[in-house]
């Protein structure tokens, strides 16, 4: 029987790195999550054992350790992720394609008596950056990110007009709790678009538009904020959202002898509704 390899690829995931800028006593942080993955000519790897065109994981690992040390201060993950790309496609021309995923978790600086100390830091929410760098040696493609941005508003959210059959419970509501945890991910027209000040406005209009939209559903919301993105941003041609709707439902409070003025809530974490879309120009 007659087998081929239809696709394959290979590489090293959850590569960690904390990287110090040391600019005197000032010193910045970075701690980033990698994947890499490799495509190319490694047929004779699975078919006879050949292991004369496999770059081991090991190497990749070290990669990327290697080259973060060439540059003292901290870079944008869009630009690390492209230098990465391009060493492993310059020095291996058994691969023609290699895809970066990158995930930048945050610290932020410890502040005493108004003022920011200068080499402490306190580890920050689960909110992280991303960033996703496709390369072959014709084309280069990023994507950029945020996950985990959670996010809540007390009102201006509302679910109504829904279809209703014979199991339907859920009672329409025109003022409730909207929550829900951000994965956003954009891709840009031009690399050299993929900025540290592309990045803070969009994750801004992100935010803005989720705080100051009426919205009808988590899809009504969703779609204003993307339109506000392209509005406001030309180098954006696509992007993707998943939001899960973290519930915060009212507590019957009449066992307590008392009324629910929309005040008390239990939020829970599942299920949950998962609302998904990709807009494109």
């Amino acid at each position: 029987m007659a087998v081929h390899i239809i696709k394959d690829n290979y590489g090293k995931s959850r590569v960690r790195l904390i990287k110090v800028a040391r600019e005197g006593a000032q010193h910045d942080l970075q701690n980033l999550t990698l994947n890499i993955a490799l495509e190319g000519d490694f047929d004779a790897i699975h078919t006879v054992g050949d292991n004369a065109l496999c770059l081991p994981t090991d190497t990749m690992k070290n990669t990327v350790y290697a080259l973060a040390g060439q540059i003292a201060e901290i870079e944008p993950i869009e630009a690390f992720g492209q230098r990465l790309t391009s060493h492993f496609l310059e020095n291996n021309q058994q691969v023609s394609r290699v895809v970066i995923e990158i995930f930048e978790h945050g610290w932020k600086r410890m502040k005493f008596d108004d003022e920011m100390h200068s080499h402490s830091f306190v580890k920050g929410s689960g909110e992280k950056r991303t960033a996703k760098i496709t390369a072959t040696r014709a084309n280069v493609t990023i994507e950029s990110g945020v996950d985990d941005l959670i996010v809540l508003k007390t009102t201006e959210s509302g679910f109504a007009g829904f279809v209703k059959d014979q199991y339907t419970t859920l009672p329409e509501t025109t003022d409730r709790i909207f929550s829900t945890a951000i994965k956003a991910t954009w891709r840009y027209s031009e690399p050299a678009a993929a900025t540290d000040l592309a990045y803070k406005s969009i994750r801004e209009s992100i935010l803005s538009v989720f705080a100051n939209h009426n919205s009808l559903s988590v899809q009504h919301t969703l779609y204003a904020i993307g339109e506000a993105i392209f509005e406001k941003f030309g180098e954006i041609a696509e992007i993707s959202f998943s939001l899960p709707n973290i519930h915060c439902l009212p507590v019957d409070m009449t066992k307590f002898g008392q009324a629910n003025d929309n005040r008390i809530f239990v939020p829970t974490d599942e299920p949950h509704g998962l609302i998904e879309a990709t807009l494109a120009r």
